[in-house]
Parts: C-alpha cells; sequence; structure tokens
C-alpha cells in the first residue's frame, strides 16, 4: 500500500509565480446592463443561470424583482438596470441572472448579458474619478482599463446595503 500523498501545486509559468500566488492579478466577471460594461469580483460569483420569473415580494424598492427558488434556496433578486436609475428591465428569455453571494448572502443579479472573464493587473484597475452629483460613484469601485476600452467595477457591498438583502430575505422566509 503507498502511504505518499501528493499535495497539489499551482504550477509556475515561466518561472513567475501564478497570479493566485502574487497577488497582483484579479479575476472579473464582466456583462452589460444597457449599453454599459460592468465587472464583479469572480470569487462572490456562485453561478449564472437564465433568466426565470420570480416571485414578487410587497413593500420592496422598484429595483428587487422578488425572489426566486435556486434548488430550495430562496434567492432576492434585483434588476440592476433599474438600480442604476435606468428603468426597470424588460426581461426576456435571453437575460441573465448571476447568483453571488454578498455579505454571506445570495442574491441574484439581472442582467442584460455575461460577457468575460476578465483576469487583469493591479494597474490596470483605476480609481473612480471624484464627481460631484455622480450617485452611481458611491456603488464603483474602479475602473478597469482593457486596450481602448473601460469596464466598470462595482463593489456589491455597496450596491446592496445590508438592509435591502436582508428585508427581502426575511419577507420570502
Amino acid at each position: 500500500m503507498n502511504d505518499h500523498v501528493e499535495s497539489p501545486v499551482q504550477e509556475e509559468v515561466s518561472g513567475e509565480p501564478t497570479s493566485a500566488q502574487n497577488g497582483h492579478f484579479h479575476q472579473f466577471i464582466s456583462f452589460k446592463v444597457g449599453n454599459e460594461e460592468f465587472a464583479i469580483d469572480i470569487m462572490a460569483v456562485r453561478e449564472i443561470k437564465g433568466w426565470t420569473e420570480t416571485a414578487p415580494l410587497p413593500n420592496q424598492p422598484d429595483y428587487n424583482l422578488g425572489v426566486l427558488n435556486l434548488r430550495g434556496t430562496i434567492v432576492p433578486t434585483f434588476d440592476l438596470r433599474c438600480r442604476f436609475g435606468m428603468g426597470r428591465t424588460q426581461t426576456t428569455p435571453y437575460h441573465v441572472v448571476i447568483i453571488a453571494t454578498v455579505q454571506e448572502r445570495t442574491i441574484g443579479l439581472l442582467v442584460d448579458a455575461v460577457s468575460d472573464i476578465l483576469t487583469v493587473n493591479e494597474d490596470q484597475i483605476r480609481p473612480v474619478p471624484d464627481m460631484e452629483r455622480m450617485t452611481a460613484a458611491e456603488f464603483l469601485s474602479g475602473i478597469i482599463t482593457i486596450e481602448e476600452s473601460m469596464v466598470v467595477l462595482l463593489s456589491l457591498e455597496k450596491l446592496f446595503h445590508r438592509g435591502d438583502v436582508a428585508n427581502a430575505a426575511e419577507l420570502a422566509a
């Protein structure tokens, strides 16, 4: 019987440590809301699924679409277009729900489409410019520059206050 157990080790490429080892690279899921490109930390994403109808909850903000049943877990689902003040999404079977974890709770984010997985170096993440009357800026944690385009990096913690998520979860229970 062989008692030797090999532990998994991340492979190094060209002598440099991988991004997980050196901490200088971050991965994000990018998605579209309208014509804009946004991204969230890939570590917050649990799964991506096609749009399904939600059960509405009473006395919720417009951007809370209600809840969906995800294999026995009741998930509050939020319309990002509406959350950004761009009007409510007219859902189609082509829309996508990103299931994510924020503040130790599972939520659904209705978006138009998922675009890509981005692996970016820290120096590609720019700070959000300080602009007056930019209410959406409070939801942003940076801007990722990729070649000629920019992707807005969202902070789920700022976008969905604990009260929003907790209230929807309590009503669904």
